[in-house]
């Protein structure tokens, strides 16, 4: 297994950008007030990193050939995470909408903020006909902020194409009011509605969802739950080394092993994905998704039972990521997942024996 590499110098430029950013912020308001435009300020400067960024599954680094690509990918999408979960959301969706056109072969991909909206079942479907495209696309977070839309739709077959759109025209309305989260309030989540708007069509049929880098970005995903659930663990850390005692250190005991075993699984399908890029790993990403919204879920209720309401009530970053996080984990989809987890477990060891439990097992084996 590769060694984790946490220091790359993309990393440290990005935290750097980002820190002075908010320490702007601090000395004018004395607080970290992270207002809508603070978030913009600082998804702008991500943005700018772009082009820097690795795509997922794509090799060992350039600057150093013991370090994953993909897991720089991971730790950036963590870091940004850990500050603020809308922001990550948002970034993720940029990053995804880059690597998508990529894999699909589109190489004129224009500047600025991409996202990716693929959400399905509006009882009025994006319709694209002679190059325009009407109807309605539910669930595009970002909606009002950005330049460019990566849209999902299927045509007269039910096949799912991919459709680009300039968001920068006419015809095209924002409708914010079905968003009534309190988590992940300020992600700009809106039905879009299209009437006539230009666009193009990229990629064959199928394509997106066929592609092995489907799954690939899927665990990008994953990665900003880790990254918040491990920032909120941080918490405990700090509130047991200012005020320790025994039931703080129990509770520790448990998040901290359980964040561990996760980072490690983090490095091995990192590792997977850089050395094998040709195959989904769709099962072992299924499972990595699975287990990390169930850290997720361990580490806010562990961490309120050790530090009780206070951070919940008196510290904005921590309540802030504690309302977001369990809003965020429901991009899973809860029993549909373990239900796939369990078809593809069962189909890895098909072919061998059914009577052969020692084989049947061999798939979890030492």
């Amino acid at each position: 297994m590769l060694a984790p590499e946490p220091k790359t110098p993309l990393l440290l430029a990005i935290k750097d950008s980002i820190e002075n950013i908010i320490l702007a912020n601090r000395q004018a308001t004395d607080v970290f007030s992270l207002t809508d435009e603070l978030r913009h300020d600082i998804l702008s400067t991500l943005v700018t990193y772009s082009d820097r960024i690795p795509h997922p599954a794509s090799g060992a680094s350039n600057t150093n050939s013991r370090s994953s690509n993909t897991l720089i990918r991971w730790q950036i999408l963590a870091y940004v995470a850990g500050i603020d979960l809308t922001i990550a959301k948002w970034f993720e969706s940029h990053l995804d909408a880059l690597s998508i056109l990529r894999e699909i072969g589109y190489d004129q991909t224009p500047e600025g903020l991409w996202a990716v909206w693929a959400a399905e079942g509006h009882p009025d479907p994006i319709r694209y006909e002679q190059g325009k495209v009407s109807g309605s696309k539910a669930w595009c977070s970002g909606a009002n902020s950005v330049d460019y839309g990566l849209l999902t739709y299927r045509d007269e077959q039910g096949q799912s194409c991919l459709l680009i759109i300039n968001m920068h025209q006419q015809g095209i309305s924002m409708d914010n009011s079905a968003w009534q989260a309190v988590g992940m309030q300020a992600t700009d989540t809106a039905t879009i509605q299209f009437n006539e708007v230009t666009a193009h069509n990229v990629g064959t049929a199928d394509a997106y969802l066929d592609r092995v880098g489907f799954w690939h970005g899927a665990a990008g995903v994953a990665a900003c739950w880790y990254g918040a659930s491990a920032v909120i663990a941080g918490y405990l850390i700090t509130a047991y080394q200012q005020k320790p005692n025994d039931y703080k250190a129990m509770y520790l005991g448990q998040v901290s092993t359980a964040l561990a075993v996760t980072q490690q699984y983090f490095y091995h399908i990192a590792e997977l994905l850089d050395t094998q890029p040709q195959s989904s790993h769709e099962l072992a990403i299924r499972q990595l998704r699975a287990h990390v919204e169930q850290l997720a879920r361990q580490v806010i209720e562990v961490t309120g039972q050790a530090l009780g309401a206070a951070p919940f009530c008196n510290n904005a970053h921590f309540a802030r990521l504690a309302a977001d996080l369990p809003v965020f984990i429901r991009q899973s989809h809860g029993a549909f997942d373990w239900q796939q987890i369990g078809k593809l477990a069962g189909a890895s060891t098909h072919s061998l024996c059914k009577n052969d439990l020692l084989k049947q097992a061999s798939l979890w084996q030492l």
